[in-house]
């Protein structure tokens, strides 16, 4: 078994995705190593989904840790070059659109080294989001690009980038779902809540645009206080948010007797609550592609989607910042009139397959 490839992580959602390519490249004896930046150090953040998603430790532990996007992004560049100068991998691969997605890639490229991206060629249109720009220059920079949506590849060739390069594959965090559906079901965590199915919602809102400000803050409250009023919520908290909810004084105005507040979960605990949720309110990109899968109601407090096949197929519906809205699809979820979401394409658990194939056909 040889190592001629490095995988990266470095947030949460990384590790959904990285874990089926890693049981895939393990059962065809195909060596790699796995380098995780710390961008997210916090246990229930990153070392609980090793855990729950049967993820050995690390090769490499890089502990970045937060800062701002120049620090952090500059601190995974540095560590990172020592290790690819160490390793001399012949390919990386990277995933999603976070930090250390654009600073491996760039780092590799430089060290003419080839680099492979999952998740490539998605688009939100609004460059206010940091995700926006490393999403776009890693599809710049990548020799393959695996794509999990038909915009994507739209996208990609309205960018000009080579269509060789571009591969469709399917969307890679629905092998994880698929892999880890029997064991959630059986794991009942939302009775330890005392929930039954059918009979709350789940939220998850963590982007900058809905914590970082406190008016913005207070509307995702008073969201929150709303659909309260009309069934229980689960709600685990993001750091971010609940570091901004203490910081503006406004942690008490989730004190409602409908409000269930939790740290953090596992990923088994969390795709549970998904399952038997009655419906999701999410700012998540991943969230909307899971809940779509799985044909639970989802909607996402943003303007815009990088996932668009959600909402066209899926169960998705923008809300962004209209109440009005809001309040119209969570009567309709909860009157049972809401749209019930279709199959989409390669959706189907063998993403990491497809990847795996054209890696050894391609690199190895």
């Amino acid at each position: 078994m040889t190592n001629n490839i490095c995988i990266i992580g470095g947030a949460r959602p990384n590790f959904m995705k990285i874990a089926p390519l890693i049981k895939e490249l393990e059962s065809q004896k195909i060596g790699f190593k796995l380098i995780h930046t710390g961008q997210h150090y916090d246990y229930n953040m990153s070392k609980i989904f090793f855990d729950n998603l049967g993820i050995s430790e690390p090769d490499f532990f890089l502990n970045v840790g937060s800062a701002s996007h120049a620090v952090q992004t500059a601190k995974i560049m540095i560590e990172f070059e020592k290790v690819i100068v160490e390793e001399k991998p012949r390919l990386i691969i990277v995933v999603g659109d976070v930090n250390s997605t654009i600073a491996c890639a760039l780092v590799a490229k430089k060290l003419q080294i080839e680099v492979a991206h999952v998740e490539a060629g998605l688009r939100s249109f609004d460059e206010k989001m940091p995700e926006e720009i490393n999403r776009k220059l890693t599809d710049q920079l990548a020799d393959y690009l695996f794509v999990t949506e038909e915009s994507g590849l739209i996208n990609l060739k309205n960018e000009g980038v080579d269509p060789n390069k571009v591969f469709f594959v399917g969307n890679i965090m629905i092998d994880n779902l698929v892999r880890n559906l029997e064991e959630a079901q059986g794991s009942d965590y939302y009775k330890e809540l005392d929930l039954s199915k059918d009979s709350y919602g789940l939220v998850t809102i963590h982007r900058p645009s809905n914590v970082d400000t406190k008016i913005d803050l207070e509307r995702v409250i008073e969201v929150l206080n709303h659909i309260q009023s009309k069934i229980k919520i689960v709600f685990p908290i993001h750091p971010r948010t609940q570091k901004n909810l203490k910081k503006f004084n406004l942690e008490q105005e989730l004190n409602k007797p409908n409000i269930i507040l939790t740290e953090p979960l596992g990923y088994l605990e969390f795709l549970n609550l998904m399952m038997n949720a009655k419906f999701i309110l999410t700012d998540s990109g991943g969230i909307q592609e899971e809940a779509s899968y799985l044909k639970i109601p989802i909607l996402t407090l943003r303007q815009n989607t990088e996932r668009p096949i959600t909402v066209e197929k899926g169960t998705n519906t923008l809300i962004g910042n209209d109440f009005n809205k809001l309040k119209t699809n969570v009567d309709k979820i909860l009157s049972n009139s809401y749209k019930k979401g279709q199959d989409i394409e390669m959706w189907d658990g063998k993403t990491a397959q497809r990847i795996v194939e054209i890696i050894k056909k391609k690199v190895l």
